[in-house]
């Protein structure tokens, strides 16, 4: 009778310590949760400047200029000089200025736009920290030789020029773009022959700009807005890929869709106009048929759906006063969208994407493999900056907590791979850091300055001794899946750098190169 009363208090005792064990367990995790969850403050103007990525910004910009068309001004870079003078001509218009889309000469108006509109989006968010490292000039610059030739590639509401040059010619020369002597046809979508995609994605490069533009140059803003507003209405009026009607742009830009440039178009004329009825048109209207809610997506010169779905949310997070309560449930639905796309990107979210290298990089594609994790990057940056804006303490990824400062080390981690934290400690930003490509799949740095070589000169595609100049600020293709790299001028898959990717990349390191606050309103 003793023992059994002894062995029941003993059991009661246990259960009490085990239940207490219990609670202060619970405790303790929830002041973890809690402290997991603490809101960070929101920065204030721009702090301390990380070097490192001020010194690749510094490089990245330089590409813009490397690649320029036309009459230059203040040149820099001591190779280039005065080329395609005469694009446009045999239309009665002055299509010199732009870029030239990547190793080539050919001017693309889909990725030239897009090229554009990021631009745009990172001078925006990050205009005060390129400032602060003195850069903001340079890539105001940069974007204006863009819109200058985009106003006068639209000379009339429903015909817009989105070709300079033939590829096929184009690619069957390697010679300096100074000495180019071959035809350069011009490609027009219009009412016949529509172009939906690079005509909704060229207003949305005039969108941008036009915010970019306003506070410095009135007049030139309200140009860029009344161009993208009828860009757009023609672009949806008249809808067709480009790339059907022109297949032979399939080899090189082919669209896969209009409908994601529909809705990035209509989301930059809403910042640039705060018109209800553009946010009505990617929410109410065509949220459904375009958005694509709930499958996060690879952000690029093709496919504008995540990056559609991180400006969208800054709508939700800075608020939309006059948003019915159809609209405001299609921003939430663009926001979940937007934090699936993050948990995506987080090594440590039970969602996060398998198809990474050995080395941490964010590997999708084996052409042009930095594309993808560059973009990525920099709508991570500036996801996390909206949250610390916002005062939003996380994200939930199938019930794990994360916060902007995951959001933001994951960029940094991509940013630094690219500048050499990599297994071939080689950085891929050309001229930054002491080992970076030498022969780089580019014309003009192939062939030492003022030779003229005619149309034929592939003796420089094939040789094998570095270039004789520097694309500085190029950022190529990248590494193959095993984080290789073969640095070969004929290997352009992994060699040759693009306008496109230097946009997201200039506005992934201004991201970085600070710490401030994103302003809550782009007016």
């Amino acid at each position: 009778m003793g023992a059994s009363k002894y062995t029941k208090g003993c059991t009661g005792w246990l259960i009490v310590a085990v239940v207490a064990i219990l609670v202060v367990a619970a405790v303790v995790l929830t002041i973890k949760q809690t402290h997991h969850r603490k809101v960070l403050p929101v920065p204030g103007p721009p702090g301390a400047i990380n070097q490192k990525y001020a010194n690749a910004l510094a490089v990245a910009m330089q590409f813009f200029q490397v690649q320029k068309s036309g009459k230059l001004v203040n040149n820099k870079i001591s190779w280039r000089g005065d080329s395609a003078l005469d694009d446009g001509k045999e239309a009665g218009l002055d299509l010199s200025k732009g870029l030239y889309d990547s190793g080539d000469h050919m001017k693309f108006g889909f990725p030239m736009a897009y090229t554009a509109t990021v631009l745009s989006w990172s001078i925006l968010e990050y205009g005060d920290q390129m400032s602060a490292v003195k850069l903001l000039e340079s890539a105001l610059d940069a974007l204006k030789w863009i819109t200058d030739y985009m106003i006068n590639a639209h000379p009339s509401d429903n015909v817009l020029y989105v070709q300079v040059g033939d590829p096929d010619i184009d690619h069957k020369c390697w010679e300096r773009p100074e000495t180019m002597i071959e035809k350069r046809p011009l490609t027009q979508v219009n009412k016949s022959i529509p172009g939906t995609d690079v005509a909704a994605e060229t207003a949305a490069a005039m969108a941008a700009a036009s915010l970019v533009f306003k506070t410095r140059n009135v007049t030139y803003s309200d140009l860029l807005l009344q161009h993208a507003e009828k860009l757009f209405t023609f672009a949806d009026s008249y809808r067709g890929s480009y790339s059907v009607s022109f297949p032979q742009v399939q080899k090189y830009y082919n669209s896969t869709g209009y409908g994601d440039e529909l809705m990035w178009a209509a989301s930059w004329l809403y910042h640039a106009t705060g018109d209800q009825t553009y946010l009505s048109y990617v929410t109410v209207q065509n949220g459904n048929a375009f958005a694509d809610w709930g499958r996060p997506t690879w952000f690029s010169w093709d496919d504008k759906r995540a990056g559609t779905q991180v400006l969208l949310s800054r709508v939700n997070f800075f608020g939309s006063t006059q948003s019915s309560n159809a609209e405001m449930k299609g921003l939430r639905l663009y926001r979940k969208t937007a934090e699936a796309v993050m948990c995506g990107l987080l090594p440590d979210s039970p969602t996060a994407t398998s198809s990474r290298t050995d080395g941490g990089l964010v590997w999708i594609d084996e052409w042009n493999a930095l594309q993808h994790p560059v973009a990525a990057s920099f709508l991570a940056v500036v996801y996390s900056d909206y949250m610390l804006t916002s005062r939003t303490p996380e994200i939930r990824c199938s019930g794990k907590s994360f916060t902007p400062t995951d959001l933001r080390n994951f960029a940094t981690s991509q940013a630094d791979y690219i500048l050499g934290n990599n297994p071939m400690k080689l950085s891929y930003l050309v001229g930054y850091g002491s080992s970076y490509p030498q022969q780089v799949h580019h014309r003009g740095a192939s062939i030492p300055a003022n030779l003229d070589t005619g149309c034929k000169g592939f003796k420089w595609l094939t040789s094998i001794v570095p270039n004789p100049n520097v694309a500085i600020g190029g950022l190529v293709g990248g590494p193959f899946k095993n984080d290789s790299f073969i640095d070969s001028r004929n290997n352009s898959m992994q060699t040759e750098p693009s306008t496109y990717n230097s946009a997201v990349l200039v506005g992934l390191l201004s991201g970085l190169v600070t710490t401030s606050s994103v302003a809550t309103s782009f007016t």
